[in-house]
């Protein structure tokens, strides 16, 4: 059994330690905003923050994991204040959003860092793969996230996400 602080809540995983973090957080936490994508760490589709790192998490076994702090794209901020997934939105640098979670995870691990990158620390860390092709509007979105961050650019909230209703009740 492995344990681990996940988005601040303390776990307790009944699995096999050689059972990817991955697996781990969707099936057994039930957190599904990380995506699988290649499950060779290569894409960034699955990154998390694993004591301030941004990790793949599907190359990441869980007894490899057992007693770190982990966050995930529920964690970072339920209600969408990231500066990241602020600057995101307003850079307009989100098309189809599958890879979009680890993304913001992997931006908001080097803002965490460095809150004023250059495009080269960008490009250097953020080495997620996007099919849609948001590169640019990416360096943009994290270079303004960094100066929301920095106290020198004020980003609009996102509205509230949506909640499904069923018609008549």
């Amino acid at each position: 059994m492995a344990s681990l602080t996940v988005n601040n809540q303390p776990l307790e995983f009944r699995l096999e330690p050689d059972t990817p973090l991955l697996w781990a957080l969707r099936d057994a936490a039930n957190l599904t905003g990380t995506k699988y994508g290649c499950g060779t760490g290569e894409c960034g589709a699955c990154m998390v923050i694993v004591d301030g790192q941004a990790m793949p998490s599907c190359t990441l076994l869980l007894g490899e994991a057992e007693g770190r702090s982990v966050t995930t794209i529920e964690g970072l901020s339920p209600d969408r204040s990231h500066p990241v997934q602020q600057a995101l939105v307003a850079e307009q640098a989100i098309q189809c959003g599958f890879c979009t979670p680890g993304l913001v995870m992997t931006a908001a691990a080097l803002l965490a860092q460095n809150t004023d990158p250059t495009e080269a620390d960008i490009k250097t860390a953020l080495t997620n793969i996007c099919r849609c092709g948001v590169y640019p509007r990416l360096v943009r979105a994290v270079q303004r996230a960094g100066r929301a961050m920095r106290g020198a650019e004020r980003l609009a909230p996102l509205p509230a996400p949506a909640v499904a209703t069923t018609p008549g009740l």
